[in-house]
């Protein structure tokens, strides 16, 4: 099946890391390089870069494979789910149909693509297919199983009329003729466990220490043993392989042209014009003079929680929690902390040298002097603990300041978890496992003495998440016990007196509590890994031994638990008082500020989120950007609601004009006051339709107050706030 819907708008922007290029090619002087989780361009001449992703016409994250024709100027995109996008002048296309092999239960990653004329030929797990260009659809396909089992393709490209494939067993080929699916008829050109292939002018293959040049049947190996060959790709007169991160030029009869080296991790490389261009793991495209080129992001993908401040700073965390919410062991680079400094992203050089493992749960600036920034390590292996930076503008890196290891008898115990800042700027750690790895505890922050002074709270319960503040108490949920903790610190940093209140299942907590937020009205917003439970008034009611309440919507005329058995990972309200929530697989979800009404559902599906598990959710109330975090990488959403106070601020109407045959769908207005008096009146002054506001936004149907489509023309807005001590106007021009 082929589709060509449009999941990106303008409202979307990505914040992905584009220094891992995972492959290169040339057109006339411009580069493009396809990475993780998406493609840029970059022009030689100018410097010139811009990039393509999810958030911006793209359809997946995870690429596999990618290959550039500059004839046609089509680009293919492969996939790790097996799924396919077609670039294209005219636009970007959707491919889901990958031929499967009937009984293949195996990896639907695509390993390789190889364009030639208005074809390609796509390497997967079972084989390979043949994808037509113009068509957009693919022809025949060759299902590589021998003796009952499958042989994956590594590699695949087409030169003259055949289709020449590495595999693990050898160098494979077959004329595209009627029998190309029939595997038995394919000829094994040469034995052995071959990685490597290219054919634009010249056929070449590799294992992953011998390169061969392939002319009328014959192999010819260059002279040259390798290490460990990282790619191959040929062009009209000469053979660049990458091996052990030094690139290597010959030329078509396979003699040595020359060398190079990016000085560090390197994927692929490029020759043009006589000169080097690295595909390095770490830093994007870089020269021979070891100059880097890639659009702007965080070091890695890999991201679990961000804290915004400051005016467009940020923090972005690492690591994770999975299965209980013990250890994520999937995180091989272990990268610590990203931060983006209001301009550009700034990593640490001290991860780069390091050789500990970390698990950076939380990093945080400290409010009294945002230079500092404090960061959690959560790993058992080496070096848990807290650690304290110091950020120098002069040469944009982190300085390391002092170590705390929270009182640490093992390596099992006294686990640090995440901060939290009172309205005093009062830091507070929230630590798991402790006392033998049976109770949590809180550690607030002494500046004085620069410690962290653990109190053990007691309750059976090891885990615990980041806490949060809210009138006086640190709110902290259980992962692993049936409670949440609000902890009572009586406005000091002194543990001597503090008090701790638990809501368990007595209170009509349904399971493990892992998220939490609290509204304007002050109700707490409790997320379970079985739904969602709320607390009116929770500061006082904590107190009180209150039963929590579920939200109960209407489905289909009955009565429903809204998340009823979800594992809710992440709430956030924003300045109109209606929430975001993150369902466990289930994407994220905008609902109105009694829970009762969905707004938007946000999938990876219909939107540009990298997964269906989003791990946290910020919104700047500034500005409405919500930002999206994933174990796959961060992606941000524009949302109408920001500023909200009692008077209006900057009203804004759009789409203006609104032309039917462009724009079907609501007019948003937004900068409303937090209650706004809406009258909509045509040039005679006509009421055609009248509203109440809650939210610092409106949306309006272009319907008048009998339910039909307003006529062309121009309306004005006429709005108030709740006591009428403000007002606003503005104006909308309707084209039918």
């Amino acid at each position: 099946m082929m589709k060509a819907q449009n999941i990106t708008s303008k409202k979307w922007m990505d914040l992905f890391s584009y220094n891992n290029v995972l492959a290169m090619k040339e057109d006339n002087g411009k580069i493009i390089a396809a990475t993780e989780n998406g493609v840029f361009y970059y022009n030689i001449s100018s410097g010139e870069i811009s990039k393509l992703s999810k958030a911006s016409g793209l359809h997946e994250v995870k690429i596999s494979a990618f290959d550039y024709d500059p004839q046609s100027k089509i680009a293919l995109v492969g996939y790790q789910s097996g799924a396919l996008d077609v670039i294209a002048p005219d636009g970007v296309t959707y491919i889901v149909d990958i031929p499967l092999a009937t009984g293949y239960t195996g990896s639907k990653r695509i390993n390789h693509i190889s364009i030639t004329g208005d074809q390609a030929v796509i390497s997967v797990g079972y084989g390979v297919s043949i994808f037509k260009l113009k068509k957009r659809e693919f022809a025949d396909s060759a299902f590589f199983v021998n003796a009952g089992a499958f042989q994956a393709s590594n590699e695949a490209t087409i030169f003259g009329n055949k289709v020449y494939s590495v595999t693990n067993t050898g160098l494979k080929s077959h004329e595209l003729n009627t029998t190309f699916p029939v595997f038995t008829t394919w000829v094994t050109e040469q034995a052995g466990d071959f990685k490597h292939i290219d054919s634009d002018g010249i056929l070449s293959y590799s294992s992953t220490t011998t390169t061969y040049l392939y002319n009328n049947g014959t192999s010819n190996p260059i002279a040259q043993t390798f290490t460990s060959v990282k790619d191959l790709v040929t062009g009209s007169d000469n053979i660049t392989v990458t091996d052990n991160n030094r690139a290597y030029s010959y030329s078509g009869n396979g003699n040595f042209i020359g060398s190079a080296s990016p000085g560090e991790e390197c994927n692929t490389a490029v020759r043009i014009s006589g000169k080097f261009y690295f595909g390095t793991a770490l830093s994007g495209i870089k020269n021979e003079n070891n100059n880097g080129f890639k659009p702007d992001g965080p070091a890695f993908n890999y991201s679990y929680k961000i804290r915004p401040y400051n005016d467009n700073q940020l923090l972005l965390s690492s690591g994770g929690r999975e299965g209980g919410f013990n250890f994520r062991l999937d995180n091989e680079r272990n990268p610590g902390f990203y931060y983006f400094n209001g301009t550009e992203w700034i990593y640490p050089s001290y991860f780069k040298t390091k050789p500990s493992k970390y698990n950076v749960l939380d990093a945080l600036a400290d409010p009294a002097d945002p230079s500092i920034v404090f960061f959690t390590n959560y790993s058992i292996w080496d070096g848990m603990g807290v650690y304290k930076m110091k950020y120098n503008p002069a040469n944009k890196d982190f300085d390391f300041v002092k170590y705390y290891n929270i009182n640490q008898p093992n390596i099992y115990i006294n686990r640090p978890v995440g901060f939290v800042v009172d309205d005093n700027n009062n830091i507070f750690l929230s630590v798991a496992f402790t006392v033998d790895g049976l109770n949590f505890g809180i550690a607030p922050y002494k500046r004085d003495t620069d410690q962290f002074l653990l109190n053990v709270v007691t309750l059976t319960s090891s885990a615990v998440q980041i806490p949060v503040f809210h009138e006086g108490l640190l709110w902290t949920p259980l992962p692993r016990s049936q409670h949440i903790a609000a902890y009572d610190y009586k406005g000091t940093v002194s543990t001597s007196d503090d008090t701790t209140y638990f809501l368990g299942s007595e209170n009509n907590l349904p399971a493990n509590s892992i998220s939490v937020a609290f509204d304007k009205d002050g109700d707490a917003w409790i997320g379970t890994d079985l739904g969602i439970r709320i607390l009116p008034n929770a500061a006082a009611e904590v107190k009180n031994n209150p039963t929590l309440e579920a939200v109960v919507i209407e489905q289909n005329g009955l009565a429903e638990e809204l998340f009823r058995d979800s594992q809710i990972l992440a709430i956030e309200v924003d300045a109109g008082n209606q929430k975001w929530i993150s369902v466990d697989g289930g994407g994220v979800y905008y609902l109105s500020a009694d829970g009762e009404r969905t707004i938007k559902h946000f999938t990876r599906e219909n939107s540009p989120l990298p997964t269906n598990s989003v791990t946290d959710i910020k919104v700047d109330k500034k500005t409405g950007k919500v930002y999206f975090v994933t174990y796959d990488g961060v992606v941000t959403y524009q949302g109408d609601v920001a500023d909200v106070t009692s008077n209006f601020g900057n009203v804004l109407v759009y789409p203006n004009p609104v032309v039917y045959s462009q724009f079907k769908g609501n007019v948003t207005i937004k900068g409303l006051a937090e209650v706004a008096n809406i009258r909509i009146t045509d040039a005679a002054g006509n009421i055609v339709h009248s509203a109440q506001a809650r939210t610092g936004y409106y949306e309006w149907d272009l319907n008048n107050q009998k339910g039909k489509r307003v006529a062309s023309g121009i309306y004005f807005v006429l709005m108030t706030n709740e006591d009428g001590s403000d007002k606003a106007t503005a104006k909308i021009a309707v084209v039918n």
